[in-house]
């Protein structure tokens, strides 16, 4: 499912694909956990795409400090913040 400008809504996949283009990571796995959120702020009447866990290794955090890894895993799914992801915990492996 995609929006008007094609930007597609907020799921596994999709951060999945942002993250894997942006990032190379080795190791990455994307935790949809909106349905454990439902009624909290910032969450969807459809009740998914709006909470995310994200555990990510990529060669490109080395040498970087952890505000630095995250910012990039930030960076790499800002265009789903204006689709309704609301909330993303990062877990650099």
């Amino acid at each position: 499912m995609t929006t008007s400008t094609t930007i597609p809504l907020p799921t596994v996949a999709a951060l999945e694909a942002a993250l894997r283009e942006a990032l190379a990571p080795t190791q990455l796995e994307v935790i949809d956990e909106s349905a454990a959120h439902a009624g909290h702020t910032g969450a969807n009447a459809e009740g998914y795409g709006t909470h995310f866990r994200v555990r990510i290794a990529s060669p490109k955090f080395d040498g970087k400090p952890r505000v630095a890894r995250h910012r990039l895993v930030y960076d790499a799914l800002q265009v789903f913040i204006a689709q309704g992801l609301h909330a993303i915990a990062i877990e650099v492996l």
